[in-house]
C-alpha cells in the first residue's frame, strides 16, 4: 500500500508539537496536519504533575493543552498511543508503531526527554516512582496521601516540588538527599538556593545535602529504607526520584540527523535540523541561540511552547529566528513561587530581600545581565529580558537599588 500524504507531521505528543499545531492554523496553514504521540492522553501541561494535580487541586482536563473537542474543530488528525519508529529524511516518509506509512511535506520532531533512571540496590521494590506523566502522579499520590514517609532524591526543580506538595496537601514527612550542598545551587548559586532551601525546611522538609543514594531496603517487596552513601538511613513509605531527564533522540539518531554536544539534536537558529524542512522543538532540540551566541538545549514547558511556534512559522516559510528569551517558573506549595529567564551565568546581585522573601537576583557576567530570577517582583523580569536582548551593562548601585527605576537603566 502506498503512504497516504500529510502537508504536517509532528512528531510529540507533548507541548511542542501541540503549540506548533496551533500555530500553523492560526497562521493560516490549510493543509493537512498530523501529530502523532505516544502517551494515552492528549497534550497536556507537566508542570501540574509535581504541583495542583499532584496535589488533588486540579483535575487532568484542567492540565490539558485544548479541550478534548479542540482538536477536531481545527482539524487536525491526533494520533495518540502512536509511536514514530523510522523516519527518512530523504524520501520523507516516516513508519508508525501501526505499521503504516505516512509521506510528508514538512515536520516537526517533538520527542520530549526520558527520565534519568538511576543503577542502585533494591530498585526494583515497590513504592519508588519516577514523574512524567498523569500516571505516575497517580502512583505517587496514593502513596503519599496519608500523611507517609517519603524520600526524594535530587535537590532540584521536581525533588523540591514535590516534597512541597506532598507535604502540605497530605502533612507527608518529606526528606531530600541531593549531591548538592544547597537545593537549587548549581543553577542559581549557594545564595539563592539558601532561600529555597530555608523555605522548606522551615515548613518541615529535611534537607539532606552533599550526599548520594547508595542503596534501598524493603521487606515484603516494598521499599522501606534508603541508605546514602554517606551511610545516612532514612525509614520511608515511598521514594521520589528526581534524577533528570535526558533527550530522547532514538529517532532522529537513526535518522542520521546531527546532534549536539549536549545529546539532543542539533538545530540552526531557525530550529531546521541537518534535514531540510525538518525541524525541531523541546527537550532534545539544542539550537544556535541569536540571543546568547551560543548553542542552547533548555528544558521546559515554556521553552517548548515558544519554539513549537518557531517551527510552525518555519514550517510555512516565515524564515524567522527563535528568539524568545527562554522562561521558567516553580512553586514549592503556597510557600514560595519563582520565575526566571536566562538560562545565564554569573554572579547574583540581589535586589531587595531574601530574608523577605521579595527579591530578584539578576545574574551578571562581566558586567552583562545574563539571567534573572525573582520571587514576589514579577515586573522585574521584564526589564531583565530587555538586558538580556540588548546585551545590557547597567550600574551594579542602580540594578541593586529596591526602589529604583529599572525603565531608566
Amino acid at each position: 500500500m502506498a503512504p497516504r500524504h500529510v502537508d504536517h507531521l509532528l512528531i510529540g505528543g507533548g507541548v511542542a508539537a501541540a503549540a506548533c499545531a496551533q500555530t500553523l492554523r492560526e497562521e493560516g496553514a490549510e493543509g493537512s496536519i498530523l501529530v502523532v504521540g505516544r502517551e494515552p492522553d492528549p497534550p497536556y501541561n507537566r508542570p501540574p504533575l509535581s504541583k495542583g494535580y499532584l496535589q488533588g487541586q486540579e483535575d487532568r482536563a484542567s492540565a490539558l493543552f485544548q479541550p478534548d473537542g479542540w482538536w477536531g474543530e481545527q482539524e487536525i488528525e491526533l494520533l495518540e498511543r502512536t509511536s514514530a519508529m523510522k523516519l527518512d529524511p530523504g524520501e520523507r516518509v516516516v513508519t508508525l508503531s501501526t505499521k503504516e506509512e505516512v509521506r510528508f511535506g514538512s515536520a516537526l520532531i517533538a520527542t520530549g526527554a526520558n527520565v534519568r533512571r538511576l543503577r542502585a540496590g533494591g530498585g526494583e521494590l515497590d513504592g519508588i516512582h519516577y514523574l512524567r506523566a498523569f500516571g505516575n502522579a497517580d502512583a505517587i499520590r496514593a502513596d503519599g496521601s496519608e500523611g507517609s514517609r517519603v524520600v526524594l532524591i535530587g535537590g532540584s526543580y521536581l525533588g523540591c516540588e514535590v516534597a512541597a506538595s506532598l507535604t502540605s496537601a497530605f502533612g507527608c514527612e518529606c526528606s531530600i538527599v541531593m549531591l548538592e550542598e544547597v537545593t537549587f545551587g548549581p543553577a542559581f548559586g549557594r545564595e539563592v538556593g539558601g532561600f529555597f532551601q530555608r523555605t522548606l525546611e522551615d515548613h518541615g522538609v529535611k534537607v539532606h545535602g552533599g550526599d548520594e543514594l547508595d542503596r534501598f531496603e524493603g521487606a515484603d517487596g516494598r521499599v522501606r529504607r534508603v541508605v546514602t552513601k554517606g551511610g545516612l538511613e532514612l525509614e520511608c513509605d515511598c521514594v521520589v526520584i528526581g534524577a533528570g531527564v535526558m533527550p530522547d533522540v532514538m529517532l532522529a539518531r537513526a535518522a542520521g540527523l546531527e546532534l549536539g554536544e549536549s545529546g539532543g539534536v542539533r538545530c540552526s537558529s531557525r530550529l531546521e535540523t541537518s534535514a531540510p524542512g525538518i525541524y525541531a522543538a523541546g527537550d532534545m532540540c539544542e539550537y544556535d541561540s541569536v540571543l546568547h551566541g551560543r548553542r542552547l538545549r533548555v528544558e521546559h514547558l515554556d521553552v517548548a511552547l515558544e519554539q513549537g511556534k518557531t517551527a510552525a512559522l518555519n514550517m510555512i516559510g516565515r524564515d524567522v529566528p527563535h528568539d524568545t528569551v527562554p522562561y521558567f517558573f516553580s512553586d514549592l506549595a503556597d510557600w514560595a513561587s519563582m520565575e526566571y529567564v536566562g538560562p545565564g551565568s554569573g554572579e547574583p546581585l540581589i535586589r531587595g530581600s531574601l530574608e523577605d522573601g521579595d527579591f530578584t537576583a539578576f545574574y551578571r557576567d562581566g558586567g552583562r545581565v545574563t539571567a534573572a530570577l525573582t520571587v514576589g517582583r514579577s515586573d522585574d523580569l521584564e526589564h531583565a529580558r530587555r538586558f538580556i536582548r540588548e546585551g545590557a551593562t547597567p550600574e551594579a548601585e542602580s540594578l541593586a537599588d529596591p526602589d529604583g527605576d529599572l525603565a531608566s537603566l
